[in-house]
């Protein structure tokens, strides 16, 4: 992304700083003692969410005064009224991963200017895998080794969207701990037979980004928009595409509590199968 801006680099470096900090945070509590809640029917939430959104939360508000930020676990849509640029954090993707030991969880911050994502960042720290991407830019993935390596090479690829356009050749990426029914259902209609497992829509999104998966759905409500605007932003600018399942664009600028959840599904793909696998889904939302 050496031809990003000025501004558009300085934004980014500081976000991805922040990402890391709370990263960081979240390793601090990974192999500890920690109480687990739950916010709804199989919702739960850690003291590491919780850590991760407050350092995330005051330090976005520290270098970005005038825009609004909404995180999963300070949702505050009254501040967001009449915001031109909105950061969406989720402050830990993947919090089931986290309770289960299996590395897939992720910190992302997403910015969104006039409802649309413009820039995200995921970063996996348990891997010290950091994703990230401009819309109209591009998209790199930045590895570094172990988080705990004190000089770790760092590892910079650009990231691009495979152009598989055999719908029977596609890799699903489906959600470790459940795949619904209706995309077991849909997969096998089209042919599907390739299906790999991951926690974290960030991770999953990451995947496709470097041609490692080609899809990702999720037929029915669910997602809350902290959920799928960092990864939005990265699929976009690797080529990728993401939109629910009627195919409208998903929309970042509610300000109503009740607005927050992605009602009508996620589907992100390679972009080259997005529109048929659209005409497929139809029947199954």
């Amino acid at each position: 992304m050496s031809t990003l801006a000025s501004l558009q680099r300085q934004q980014l470096t500081t976000i991805e700083e922040i990402v890391r900090d709370a990263g960081a945070v979240l390793m601090s509590y990974y192999r500890g003692d920690y109480t687990v809640e739950l916010k709804g029917e199989a919702d739960p939430v850690t003291e590491a969410d919780h850590a991760s959104s407050r350092l995330i939360v005051s330090r976005l508000n520290a270098a970005f005064p005038s825009d609004g930020v909404l995180s999963e676990e300070s949702i505050d849509t009254d501040a967001l009224v009449g915001k031109h640029r909105v950061w969406m954090v989720d402050p830990m993707d993947g919090t089931k991963e986290f309770i289960n030991h299996t590395d897939e969880f992720a910190a992302m911050i997403g910015l969104c200017v006039d409802g649309r994502p413009t820039m995200g960042v995921v970063y996996q720290p348990a891997t010290d895998t950091l994703y990230r991407g401009v819309v109209g830019e591009g998209a790199e993935v930045v590895r570094r080794g172990s988080i705990s390596a004190a000089d770790g090479a760092t590892e910079v690829s650009p990231l691009a969207v495979s152009g598989t356009s055999e719908l029977s050749a596609l890799k699903l990426i489906v959600s470790r701990s459940h795949t619904p029914e209706t995309v077991r259902r849909m997969a096998d209609e089209v042919g599907i037979t390739q299906m790999v497992k991951s926690g974290s829509v960030g991770l999953k999104i990451g995947r496709i980004s470097t041609r490692d998966c080609d899809l990702y759905l999720h037929p029915s409500r669910g997602t809350k928009l902290w959920d799928a605007c960092a990864p939005e932003a990265i699929l976009a600018a690797a080529g990728g595409r993401m939109t629910d399942f009627d195919g409208s664009p998903i929309r970042y600028d509610a300000t109503d509590a009740n607005a927050l959840e992605n009602m009508r599904g996620l589907l992100a793909t390679n972009s080259v199968v997005h529109d048929d696998l659209l005409r497929h889904a139809s029947k199954y939302f």
